[in-house]
């Protein structure tokens, strides 16, 4: 039977394994989109309009949010990002879902939106913030200094964790795998994501009424 699609929410402070348990998501099922977020920025080299970013200017994008086409947006150093509502909507009515790597606030503004009945919330959370430290450390791609503000950061991340259907502790990297798993294909069984249900049971019904 046909089923909606899942807005599915990723959220995490830098370093708790986020974006490799989005990788490994994927790739357990590769019908799995990634949401292609909307921007004022500048295109840089190698990007591509539409794959990385959905460019365009500052009007434009101001266009888009005040006609509430914007699933969440924010204003980030001195640039707009947002995510785009029409191509999230086609994917859930066609039953595709659509993976968000967002922070709490984004997380926030999609879960009080229009599609707010298809939202899935996953955050990830660290085993201990000595692990966090040594996670972003061990990536040598960031100074001490970006680290220090990362770490800083974290903390307002992780006050946020309520706010989530579910939160999974990364301890154990391909057990939270797993978990993030059962819990994505438990959701797309839900009632809500499955609209064909109602007439699958009047069809019983109609049989039932034929025995009769």
């Amino acid at each position: 039977m046909k089923r909606r699609g899942l807005l599915i929410i990723l959220s995490s402070p830098s370093g708790a394994g986020k974006s490799t348990l989005a990788r490994r998501l994927r790739t357990w099922d590769p019908s799995l989109a990634f949401s292609v977020s909307a921007t004022t920025r500048s295109m840089r080299p190698g990007e591509e309009d539409g794959k990385d970013y959905h460019f365009m200017d500052e009007a434009n994008f101001k266009e888009l949010v005040a006609q509430g086409d914007m699933l969440e947006h924010a204003h980030v150093f001195g640039n707009f990002y947002g995510s785009p509502k029409g191509p999230v909507q086609e994917a859930i009515e066609e039953g595709r879902d659509v993976l968000f790597d967002i922070d709490w606030q984004g997380a926030q503004q999609i879960a009080n939106s229009a599609l707010r009945d298809h939202v899935l919330s996953i955050f990830i959370l660290p085993p201990s913030i000595a692990e966090l430290r040594r996670r972003l450390q061990s990536r040598g791609q960031d100074s001490d200094d970006v680290i220090s503000r990362r770490m800083q950061k974290s903390w307002d991340e992780i006050s946020h964790w309520d706010s989530y259907e579910f939160v999974l502790v990364n301890d154990d990297l391909e057990q939270t795998e797993d978990k993030l798993k059962s819990i994505v294909s438990a959701e797309r069984l839900r009632r809500s994501q499955q609209p064909s249900l109602l007439d699958h049971v009047r069809r019983l019904q109609d049989e039932f009424g034929d025995m009769s």
